[in-house]
């Protein structure tokens, strides 16, 4: 299986896992000019962005951590221009979370990292 339809695999497995947990989900893969969220989902008030990682194993580090500052960055810039397209307020309720998946096992980072401004 190659890496493209690998993540989509594993992306599909966090949106069972999201749905099982009582979140809606509202865009998967959503993509503009400056990059891609994996997942946006609703949980209660909040939208939330969600970022998939996987790993194998945790030899090379553990998932969560390869969401670094710039991955963060990115993902706050698609975030922006996705609440402005949906005319979502300043004080609309967002989370950026990330779902990582080591081998068979997910856990679920909620409020993973703060928002990045520009």
């Amino acid at each position: 299986m190659n890496t493209r339809k690998k993540g989509a695999a594993y992306e599909q497995t966090a949106i069972e896992y999201l749905q099982r947990q009582g979140v809606v989900i509202l865009e998967h893969n959503y993509r503009n000019r400056r990059g891609e969220i994996d997942i946006i989902g609703r949980d209660g008030e909040y939208t939330v962005f969600f970022e998939v990682k996987y790993r194998k194993d945790n030899t090379k580090g553990y998932p969560v951590e390869a969401v670094n500052y710039g991955k963060q960055r990115t993902i706050c810039r698609v975030a922006d221009y996705y609440r402005m397209m949906h005319r979502m307020g300043d004080f609309s309720p967002v989370r950026y979370d990330v779902v990582a998946i080591c081998g068979e096992e997910i856990t679920w980072y909620q409020n993973a990292f703060e928002h990045i401004d520009r």
